[in-house]
């Protein structure tokens, strides 16, 4: 049974092989750091954060994530290591909250690597602290024990550092956020959260009944680690005080769940599927994150017997040490065995969900090729949600997610032009190709907005300096879905700039005064796609400060950026580039492993959905909002 731990309290540990599991509601930064026996830290090489994520004996996550998963090896410590100081901290310069006042207690977990609770505790009275020491592991006569710690630092990572006795703490901090930030860059989004009470709610088994470890129901008063998506809920929930989306009957007690379009929680069809997809790709991300543990397990249990017999000179030859070689090594495939059945389970029912899911999707969140997309009509209100491609692991490339966005835009586009992707397919397409592919895709997903938006709801505008793009843009230009011919050279990317900057400033400067009826007749209070291709080519620096400006304020008023562009391009700008960079979410125009999770970071494969090559289902569908923009007069 776990220990449900108070600050300041502590509890032995049973074994030193163990899992540190934290969950947080929102992304976090996760470390540990290792002290001495008088609490001091030896360098900068005893901490492990997400630019430096292993040391001896730990790992942790790469990049910031709401749930986290640290591996901790006592016994493969160094000596002179006494205390292992688990700590979070809140990314900064992300628009986040500042401090963990502001957002749920912290919960942290301690258990063994096949899951057994061990302690746990929910990090309360937190207030302006933005970083905070959770739990420390510490060796007391030869045993290891844990203590609830809970200590905050106000000044952050810097300051939580210099205490341990860093001396070069501010620097490392820097370096830590820099990390963090770059990871948060390539991250998907979460949705957003619902009401606390179906955030409570929970399915009674695990996608296809599998026996991966999926531990369930925690929260600010203690308990395991919730691992499972939020809407998927049994019928038995606890009544809301105030009432919760509608939802879909859960599954009967004892039997895999029938998978049903719209099995989730919400207020409208859209709605229910769209957090259904969302369940789905949190589902994979933690069956495929139970299935990599356990073959971990299995492995390191592996070399730790093997060690054994070849560290005794006397057992290391002869027919023992075979036999126990192959003992060894058969435990091994047993234990992989068993979770890989357990993983296929789970994955084969997300399978069968999908093959039902896929056809009920509406227009924003169907593949081109859908036949929902016969049948489209301009909607009269904007969608909830945009898919911007599909998303896949590669323990099961057959089972694609979607990849759904929330409308409107919280954060821009980049369409990486360049040859920075990782995988074989980026590898094998030159650099006149990939420039083709990203501004296909650019003229995509922007048909995907202008279908998604009521008439005259989008106003779609375009920079192409030395008109490269025409023929890709040739569907969204001939249409005449836009608000206007793509602007070129320097008089016409200036032009589009200032306008779409005085925008902003405009329409800020009214909200902020609350006078919003006052502002000009010649204000397109329509939401502004801004796509700009080819950048930074023909942009001098104002221009590029006006980008920076769109970027970080834009989305706030309604004006959103894509841009198409090579990052290595870009470099000539040097680093006042970075922010901008990051501001805006990476996709690619050929499938590439680049995009995180934000519940334990895997690297997922990226495809875009891009239009069957030769259909007219994209003219078609762009003829349809060109001719309701027209008919209602914009």
């Amino acid at each position: 049974m776990t220990a449900e731990l108070i600050r300041g309290q502590n509890h032995p540990l049973p074994e030193t092989r163990l899992e540190i599991r934290v969950s947080a509601g929102r992304p976090i930064l996760a470390g540990v750091t290792l002290n001495d026996e008088a609490g001091r830290m030896k360098d900068a090489e005893w901490v492990a954060h997400p630019a430096s994520p292993r040391l001896p004996g730990i790992e942790v996550s790469k990049q910031a994530a709401a749930d986290h998963r640290l591996a901790v090896d006592l016994g493969a410590l160094p000596a002179a290591v006494h205390r292992v100081n688990v700590m979070l901290a809140l990314p900064t310069g992300t628009g986040g909250p500042a401090s963990f006042g502001a957002v749920a207690a912290p919960f942290v977990a301690v258990t063994g690597l096949d899951g057994t609770p061990v302690a746990s505790y929910t990090i309360i009275d937190l207030d302006a602290e933005s970083a905070v020491v959770a739990l420390e592991l510490y060796r007391r006569n030869d045993a290891w024990k844990v203590r609830a710690v809970g200590q905050g630092y106000a000044g952050g990572l810097a300051a939580m550092l210099h205490d341990q006795g860093l001396p070069q703490a501010r620097d490392l901090a820097a370096a830590i956020d820099e990390a963090v930030a770059g990871g948060m860059a390539r991250s998907v989004a979460p949705p957003p959260p619902r009401t606390a009470d179906a955030d409570r709610e929970r399915r009674a088994a695990p996608v296809g009944g599998g026996t991966a470890p999926r531990p369930v129901a925690g929260g600010a008063t203690g308990g395991r680690i919730d691992y499972r998506h939020p809407g998927r809920h049994t019928a038995d929930a606890p009544a809301a005080p105030s009432a919760p989306p509608p939802a879909a009957p859960g599954p009967q007690q004892g039997a895999h769940p029938r998978p049903v379009a719209g099995d989730a929680t919400g207020w409208s069809m859209d709605e229910r599927l769209y957090n259904q997809v969302w369940g789905m790709f949190e589902d994979l991300a933690r069956s495929t994150a139970a299935y990599r543990s356990a073959v971990d397990f299995a492995d390191s249990r592996m070399d730790r017997e093997l060690d054994s017999v070849l560290s005794d000179p006397s057992t290391r030859v002869g027919p023992a040490a075979d036999a126990a070689r192959n003992a060894a090594r058969a435990k091994h495939t047993q234990l992989v065995d068993q979770a890989r059945a357990a993983f296929d389970r789970d994955v084969a029912q997300l399978i069968a969900e999908a093959a039902v899911v896929e056809p009920a999707l509406p227009p924003a969140y169907a593949r081109w090729d859908s036949a929902v997309w016969q049948q489209y009509r301009v909607p009269e209100e904007t969608a909830m949600a945009l898919r911007l491609g599909d998303l896949s692991l590669p323990e099961r490339v057959d089972l694609r997610i979607p990849m759904l966005v929330r409308l409107p835009l919280q954060r821009g586009l980049w369409i990486d032009s360049g040859r920075g992707g990782s995988s074989v397919q980026s590898a094998l397409v030159d650099g006149d190709e990939l420039r083709r592919l990203a501004a296909g895709t650019a003229a995509v997903i922007a048909a995907r907005l202008l279908a998604a938006h009521p008439a005259g709801g989008l106003s779609v505008h375009i920079i192409d300096p030395a008109g490269a793009a025409a023929t890709a843009l040739a569907p969204l230009t001939e249409s005449g879905a836009l608000a206007g011919p793509p602007a070129a050279g320097a008089a016409g990317v200036g032009a589009v700039l200032g306008r779409l900057t005085q925008r902003v400033d405009l329409v800020q400067m009214a909200v902020r005064s609350g006078v919003a009826d006052a502002l000009p007749q010649d204000i397109d209070l329509a939401e502004q796609l801004l796509v700009v291709h080819d950048f930074p080519h023909g942009f001098d620096d104002r221009s590029v400060t006006q980008l920076r400006y769109l970027a970080d304020e834009g989305p706030s008023v309604g004006v959103h950026l894509m841009m198409v562009a090579d990052r290595e391009d870009a470099r000539a700008y040097g680093p006042v580039l970075d922010p901008l960079f990051r501001a805006l979410l990476r996709i690619t125009p050929v499938p590439d492993d680049h995009l995180a999770d934000p519940w334990v970071g895997h690297a997922w494969t990226y495809t875009p959905a891009l239009a069957p090559a030769g259909g007219q289902v994209v003219p078609q569908v762009l003829r349809q909002v060109a001719a309701a923009r027209a008919t209602n007069g914009h």
